[in-house]
């Protein structure tokens, strides 16, 4: 039965494969990767902060390649290891609450309420979603179901931000994010009580 994380994983591999073996050829490691995709996403938020919503859309979308791109060359070179799971995993929570901040810095500026508490819903439900994750795997189940991932997180905020000359694009952006990271949440809390009740 093909699942949505396969489904995921197709597109994925259809998206970054011609990128991956280009990337392969090169002196680049999955590590350097993840940190560029890093340093991205931290410019994206201060071009947020200043305003730039647009041209931070588009960035938010090359960092999110690049989370795409580091593990897919981590496994296609064979250079997968703990520690780069770990960085990984660190730097795309850094990265996801660094464009939160610097929206909330813009809202904070405009004195809207209800902007700022979305980013804050945002914020507290996406890492809850990761935080099932890790859980889930360090049990030693599959951490990766639900139907709202960092993947797509990537992608409505990055709508958000490029629709952001329209009112309330970003609202509504965050308002998704905070929405479907509740039911993702929901979904992955259900799978491990399924997979770990007594039967």
């Amino acid at each position: 039965m093909i699942t949505l994380t396969d489904v995921r994983k197709t597109v994925a591999n259809c998206l970054t494969w011609p990128l991956v073996r280009l990337l392969a050829k090169t002196r680049l490691t999955p590590n350097t990767i993840t940190i560029i995709g890093f340093l991205l996403s931290v410019g994206a938020a201060v071009l947020v902060a200043f305003g730039y919503l647009f041209a931070a859309g588009w960035v938010v979308l090359v960092a999110g390649l690049c989370d795409m791109l580091d593990g897919a060359l981590a496994r296609l070179t064979n250079r997968v290891t703990r520690f780069g799971a770990v960085l990984d995993s660190t730097l795309d929570r850094l990265a996801e609450a660094a464009i939160l901040l610097g929206l909330l810095v813009v809202f904070a500026r405009e004195q809207m309420v209800m902007g700022s508490l979305l980013v804050g819903l945002a914020l507290i439900t996406s890492f809850t979603v990761s935080y099932l994750r890790s859980r889930a795997e360090a049990l030693g189940l599959d951490g990766s179901v639900g139907v709202f991932t960092r993947a797509e997180r990537v992608i409505v905020l990055a709508l958000g931000l490029l629709l952001s000359r329209f009112d309330y694009a970003i609202i509504i952006a965050l308002s998704v994010i905070t929405l479907l990271s509740i039911v993702t949440a929901g979904q992955r809390l259900f799978h491990v009580w399924r997979s770990t009740k007594v039967k």
